[in-house]
């Protein structure tokens, strides 16, 4: 199978959101995914319930929402009803992560588990055959554009050693800094789901770059 290419709509130009949603619909992308920082959790604000409902509105494909926020159960019924079909929380955000993954799927959405760079793989031991994505921080959360940091490969080795050794069906996912040159060492490594930002967005052919990340086997 493919790996999955989810565009992070953090790049977007806002101006021109419903330009940039139909870009996404005609691709070979397939999934949007939403960047909802607080400016707690990490030090940047990105956008809230109004920019989701608009993107909704457009979106021809599911919704791949990461919640860069502290307690975010306050809002994961919230983002069901504004058409998540994946909720990724972060594992060091979650006082009681399992209570919050159990939440995610009680709303039929799938449950996601994210993972700062400096985050063990082996504090999801315990939790591993319950989530349905991990999505590993490939840059430090908070703002777009970062350089990719190198460690990656690595826990994304370790991240699918686990999930084999648990018989998961979870899948990985890596965030920041994905371009053309690491996608992949990033499959071969592991990987089934890329996240894009700058470099679909900022570049001159958004489409023919999706289409590259796509067919990188």
């Amino acid at each position: 199978m493919s790996s999955l290419i989810a565009p992070s709509i953090l790049a977007a130009d806002f101006g021109n959101l419903e330009r940039d949603c139909n870009m996404v619909n005609c691709s070979e992308a397939d999934w949007f995914h939403i960047d909802i920082m607080d400016g707690l959790f990490v030090p940047n604000i990105s956008f809230g319930m109004p920019v989701v409902a608009a993107i909704q509105k457009y979106a021809q494909k599911p919704l791949d929402v990461h919640l860069m926020i502290i307690d975010p159960d306050r809002y994961i019924e919230t983002f069901q009803k504004l058409g998540a079909e994946v909720l990724t929380v972060h594992y060091e955000a979650c006082n009681h992560l399992h209570s919050s993954i159990q939440k995610i799927k009680s709303y039929g959405m799938k449950a996601g588990v994210a993972l700062n760079p400096h985050t063990p793989i082996n504090h999801l031991r315990d939790i591993i055959q319950d989530v349905d994505l991990v999505c590993l921080m490939s840059v430090n959360p908070g703002f777009g554009g970062q350089s990719f940091i190198e460690n990656t490969f690595i826990k994304t080795m370790e991240l699918k050693q686990l999930i084999k050794e648990n018989h998961s069906d979870c899948l990985i996912e890596i965030d920041g800094g994905v371009t053309n040159q690491n996608a992949a060492q990033l499959i071969s490594s592991g990987a089934d789901v890329l996240v894009a930002g700058s470099h679909v967005f900022k570049s001159d052919d958004p489409l023919e770059k999706i289409k590259t990340l796509k067919n990188i086997t």
